[in-house]
């Protein structure tokens, strides 16, 4: 079965850091863009972070301001996302995504992406 697994996701107070990993379990993601998304309750669905397949090209969502860093480990199957200065409102779970992918380029627009993971919940709480 083809899934794409997250993990990573704490309580962790105002300030702090969380590191989210992306497994993929049945096939490689050496061929795959990946996206993380998040959904706060009663909020659509976001997109905040992607890298390309070959790991050359990311991008982050503006208003994130450098709090981010996205990165990947073709010998582990993994694609990690580093969240520091965490805050309140980034309470949500967050999602990754996968989008079959050789161009040099990937988009946080979450209609493209083929595959899904189920969410990691993220709660920053003092």
């Amino acid at each position: 079965q083809l899934q794409l697994v997250e993990s990573g996701g704490d309580l962790v107070q105002p300030g702090g850091s969380l590191r989210l990993s992306c497994a993929g379990s049945g096939f490689t993601l050496d061929q795959y863009a990946i996206g993380w998304f998040r959904q706060a309750p009663g909020k659509e669905r976001e997109g905040i972070s992607c890298i390309s397949s070959s790991g050359g090209y990311s991008r982050y969502e503006d208003s994130f301001e450098g709090r981010l860093t996205i990165s990947r480990d073709s010998a582990k199957n993994t694609v990690y996302l580093q969240m520091n200065s965490l805050k309140p409102e980034d309470t949500a779970v967050y999602y990754c995504a996968a989008r079959w992918s050789v161009q040099p380029l990937c988009t946080i627009i979450k209609g493209p992406y083929e595959k899904w993971g189920q969410g990691t919940q993220v709660t920053v709480s003092s």
